[in-house]
């Protein structure tokens, strides 16, 4: 299946990050997103992302205009009419998408497949709002996404073959990592990474050791890049207790009920790095 032009709609951290990724990767991108300020600010974010990459030597001036020059800005969903792929990243709130979903299947051409970014609600569920559930598939880019390798390509239950070729085939040429899953609660990347976060937020609440004390172990020890209370702050915390809720609720298996600290902290706005203030303080 040829795909010269990918539409994606939501302008946010993870929207224009998959738009800057798929512009540098030779696609001609329209970025997609309702609120004029949201498309403006999501715009700019990928000048500047792009700004860095060239001040690293990591892609040339030419690159750097080239990827500008395909990405087109729009306010509406219509504009997925021209689009072979179009990646939904508007915000975790089921509802919501399975509304978007059910507009892109009436505006996108019906050979385009249609794919969600979500991290935690079903596929399967995403795919019965459509007439096309064969083409609808989860591409589940890491924050963030010029940055990060992985793509998780999740297959719902009635996704089919020609669909996950295609997405494995279009992420590898946007230079990422595709790993095959199935359409289970938290699908492999948060089913694993939300328990251990939760768990480092229990161990805070408890008094075992302080926040720095917490990720430095888990630097040093563990090797991990970061620490799970820091990883936390950047994936933003409101995020974090969504995926536990939706674990807890779809595995009805405790160990995945949040932890009241974390509950606490979104209740007060403290949600990371975007508000200034999680388990961690931020300019």
């Amino acid at each position: 299946m040829s795909i010269d032009c990918v539409a994606v709609a939501g302008a946010g951290t993870m929207g224009n990050g998959i738009a800057h990724v798929c512009a540098l990767g030779g696609f001609r991108v329209v970025l997609i997103d309702a609120d004029p300020g949201a498309l403006e600010r999501g715009v700019a974010t990928i000048g500047r992302n792009l700004d860095r990459q060239l001040a690293r030597d990591v892609i040339t001036g030419e690159e750097r205009a080239g990827a500008l020059a395909r990405i087109a800005p729009s306010a509406s969903l219509d504009a997925v009419k021209g689009a072979g792929l179009v990646i939904e990243a508007v915000p975790e709130i089921a509802e919501l998408k399975y509304e978007i979903f059910a507009e892109l299947d009436r505006l996108a051409p019906g050979h385009a497949i249609l794919a969600s970014n979500t991290s935690s609600i079903s596929i399967t569920a995403i795919a019965a709002r459509t007439g096309r559930p064969g083409q609808v598939i989860g591409m589940h880019f890491m924050n963030p996404v010029p940055v990060m390798k992985l793509v998780e390509v999740i297959r719902g239950l009635r996704t089919d073959d020609a669909t996950t070729n295609a997405v494995m085939e279009l992420s590898r040429a946007l230079g990422k990592t595709p790993v095959e899953v199935r359409d289970f609660p938290g699908f492999v990347s948060n089913r694993i990474l939300a328990p251990m976060i939760n768990e480092a937020v229990f161990a805070l609440m408890e008094g075992v050791a302080e926040a720095e004390a917490i990720d430095t172990v888990m630097k040093l020890g563990m090797n991990h890049p970061m620490g799970p209370l820091t990883l936390a702050d950047l994936i933003g915390l409101d995020v974090v207790l969504h995926v536990l809720e939706v674990l807890h609720r779809e595995l009805g298996d405790d160990r995945y009920r949040p932890c009241p600290l974390l509950r606490q902290y979104v209740a007060a706005g403290w949600l990371g790095r975007k508000a200034g203030r999680g388990f961690h303080t931020y300019a």
